[in-house]
């Protein structure tokens, strides 16, 4: 069964095409593992993770920021970059603190997702975080960002799923993993 599942392509040839502040792009020429050579522009990124931030009544941390790819303020859950030589559960706790004030109380690692893989490097670690809403800091955004915070219920977030009004596929992910094999 899927015999060629999981086995990396030869990469023939590499050039970078571009490189900006959050993305670069190659230009490779691969043989696939069934033998096909191709070309393939490759978008490389940062690792990141996506939070599932829960407390125990079941309230969950969500955020609304701009993004530029949908040019409107996005309703999600906390996401962010693993920074060099941290580990995911590291940025989880980091980035949960920096955009949202709420500390930890504990950190698991639910599953590992790709981002559109036909085109592009990027994987989330979808993280589950328990934390106390009266534990509390100050929040330290980047400069060039701003996050609006809100406790909802779970069930409204499901709603909200459902409607369609949540629709990035991180977030989605992170929800429908917790409902399906955690909760």
């Amino acid at each position: 069964m899927f015999d060629t599942w999981h086995q990396p392509g030869k990469i023939i040839d590499q050039k970078n095409i571009y490189t900006g502040r959050v993305f670069a792009v190659d230009q490779l020429h691969i043989q696939t593992p069934d033998g096909l050579k191709v070309e393939r522009d490759l978008i490389r990124t940062d690792p990141t993770i996506t939070i599932l931030a829960i407390t125990e009544d079941d309230q969950v941390v969500m955020t609304s920021e701009y993004r530029a790819g949908v040019n409107a303020d996005s309703v999600s859950v906390p996401a962010g970059i693993v920074n060099p030589g941290e580990t995911s559960e590291q940025a989880a706790k980091r980035e949960l603190q920096e955009e949202t004030g709420y500390v930890a109380d504990s950190v698991q690692k639910m599953t590992r997702i790709t981002s559109s893989e036909g085109f592009m490097d990027q994987f989330a670690d979808l993280m589950l975080i328990k934390f106390n809403p009266k534990n509390r800091v100050q929040q330290h955004f980047d400069h060039d960002e701003f996050v609006n915070t809100e406790l909802v219920s779970l069930k409204q977030v499901l709603d909200w799923i459902k409607a369609g009004k949540v629709n990035t596929a991180q977030a989605v992910s992170a929800v429908s993993y917790y409902m399906l094999f955690l909760r």
